[in-house]
């Protein structure tokens, strides 16, 4: 029943070891991108974390048709350039913001960070973002973020909301993508952040990182206090000429 598909996706599925279980991850895909200068062709990779491990593909076929994946987070990353042999190249680990990527909100500046991020990476002209799924709310998921906005609005600070909840601050874990990275690549990277923490973070897990880019932009009315709280209690690393540096 499975064989053509079979045939077609056999060669494209890697197997990752993981503490929490096996990451498959699927791809390259040639992904077409509009940029706000352009377009660009990224190659899109996409992996799932399960308990077990399946002996081949068409076992995963019949399982994953079987499930309801729709309501399973699963995690992205796209490729430009030579990203596995190039001696530079920048990575951006985005955690996913349903209301600022999808819907634009000025809540925030995850939306500019994403794409802005994307264009740096082609004008870099190697490198990969990483859009990690099960992060939104730095950690907390999307009802959750949806309860801290509430608090925000009473004059919580997004430090302060998360906690009030019952969550760290930052909740976020990148074990998973640095296993998925060093799959790709080898060779050091660069990591686009303004948070040392994300760094020392993914340092931890296994991140071979020589620089930060910093990425700063689209401060506004909306999201002034967001971006203040980023660096006096999250400790970003304000841009050159922003008030809190």
């Amino acid at each position: 029943m499975y064989t053509e598909a079979v045939s077609i996706v056999d060669h494209k599925i890697q197997v990752i070891e993981s503490e929490k279980g096996i990451i498959y991850l699927v791809g390259p895909i040639s992904l077409p991108v509009k940029l706000e200068d352009g377009e660009a062709i990224f190659q899109w990779y996409c992996w799932l974390l399960c308990k077990e491990k399946l002996d081949d593909a068409e076992q995963m076929i019949k399982k994953l048709s079987a499930s309801n994946l729709a309501e399973m987070q699963q995690s992205s990353v796209l490729v430009y350039g030579d990203f596995a042999q190039a001696e530079e190249a920048w990575i951006r680990m985005h955690s996913i913001c349903h209301t600022g990527d999808i819907f634009g909100s000025k809540r925030c500046d995850c939306g500019y960070q994403l794409h802005e991020s994307m264009r740096m990476i082609v004008e870099k002209g190697a490198g990969a973002l990483f859009y990690l799924a099960n992060h939104e709310g730095r950690g907390i998921g999307l009802f959750s973020k949806a309860m801290a906005y509430l608090l925000q609005e009473q004059g919580y600070d997004t430090v302060e909301a998360n906690v009030e909840l019952g969550f760290a601050d930052d909740a976020r874990n990148y074990s998973d993508a640095i296993r998925v990275l060093n799959t790709l690549r080898e060779k050091p990277v660069s990591l686009i952040t303004n948070n040392p923490k994300k760094l020392d973070a993914m340092k931890m897990a296994g991140l071979d990182v020589i620089n930060r880019i910093p990425l700063w932009g689209d401060r506004s009315a909306y999201n002034e206090r967001y971006l203040d709280t980023k660096i006096n209690r999250s400790g970003h690393l304000a841009a050159s000429g922003c008030p809190n540096e």
